[in-house]
């Protein structure tokens, strides 16, 4: 595995993993305005896909975080600076994440590859771009390394380069992680949004789902065994956490990954960083740097670009 020395330290006015993490989300506001489009899945499920279209030969497709959506500010900030740089942008919402309950039972999650999988497809199908090339943050990060190293899809040759941020490659030890109580807030914000949607999907199936026990849940865990796993084929937690995690297959990626994980993100357990001795392929390049937080990687101020975005493109720029 290629391991890549950063330049990058992190912020120098906020050299905090949290507050790294918090500030972005909070204080930057971009502005874009795509046109959406809904790809009506083989399930009989849909996606919708937020476009910047500008006639550019390249694209880049974007997979948001946990409960993220194509209006997440990083998100928006990535669509941003590649758009002015002369690609076209593709932003996936996951299921149940573009302001609209999806229509089976099943969510989305951090394995969910035959979703990315139909999407690459529709695109292939319905566009002439000359290349491709894929962008995951988080548990977005996650699906994607999986679905370019898990062997189950054969990928478009347009498919020139991939970068993923922040990525919990090892699902059951930043699960642990982020049941710390340094976590608490982030774990409570999540737990709010995704018990707000389990609630509307209980009406939506005439109270199928088994909500009773939701206020006692405070883990990733706990939530993942009572309704992740058995809504999504899966026995429990720790069997969704083994077939998904990402890690098991870095080896197998065929296209030029990056993958950068900051060493002060709080979501992070120690065994989401791997190894510059690992055995994980030519193709996958790993870089640590000291500071960004959790898809933060803001240099400056909140409104200015951010060094995700920058490195993400320079390496893009050596693919495409």
């Amino acid at each position: 595995m290629p391991y890549i020395e950063s330049s990058f330290t992190g912020n120098k006015f906020i050299l905090n993993g949290h507050l790294e993490t918090i500030i972005p989300s909070l204080f930057r506001k971009v502005h874009i305005i795509y046109k959406r489009e809904r790809l009506n899945l083989a399930d009989g499920d849909f996606i919708d896909l937020d476009w910047i279209k500008q006639e550019h030969k390249k694209l880049v497709v974007l997979f948001h975080g946990l409960e993220g959506s194509s209006q997440s500010q990083y998100i928006k900030g990535f669509a941003k600076y590649f758009s002015e740089r002369h690609y076209d942008i593709c932003a996936v919402n996951f299921r149940s994440c573009s302001g609209e309950p999806n229509l089976l039972m099943k969510s989305y999650h951090s394995g969910v590859t035959a979703d990315i999988q139909e999407v690459i497809s529709h695109i292939h199908l319905h566009t002439s771009y000359t290349s491709i090339n894929l962008i995951g943050f988080s548990l977005g990060g996650n699906v994607l390394l999986k679905y370019l190293g898990d062997g189950i899809f054969e990928h478009d040759l347009e498919i020139k380069a991939a970068a993923a941020f922040s990525v919990p490659i090892d699902l059951a030890g930043a699960a642990i992680k982020l049941a710390r109580f340094s976590n608490k807030l982030y774990m409570r914000q999540f737990l709010k949004t995704m018990t707000r949607k389990l609630e509307m999907k209980s009406l939506q199936f005439n109270g199928s789902i088994n909500i009773k026990k939701l206020q006692k849940i405070t883990t990733f865990e706990e939530w993942d065994t009572m309704f992740t796993a058995p809504i999504n084929g899966f026995t429990d937690a720790a069997d969704y956490y083994a077939k998904c995690n990402s890690k098991q297959f870095l080896k197998n990626i065929k296209i030029p990954t990056l993958l950068v994980n900051a060493l002060n993100d709080p979501f992070l357990s120690q065994s989401c960083y791997p190894s510059p001795f690992l055995e994980t392929g030519q193709n996958l390049f790993f870089e640590s740097p000291a500071g960004g937080g959790h898809v933060g990687f803001m240099k400056g101020l909140p409104h200015e670009n951010y060094y995700s975005e920058e490195r993400a493109f320079q390496f893009f720029s050596q693919y495409n």
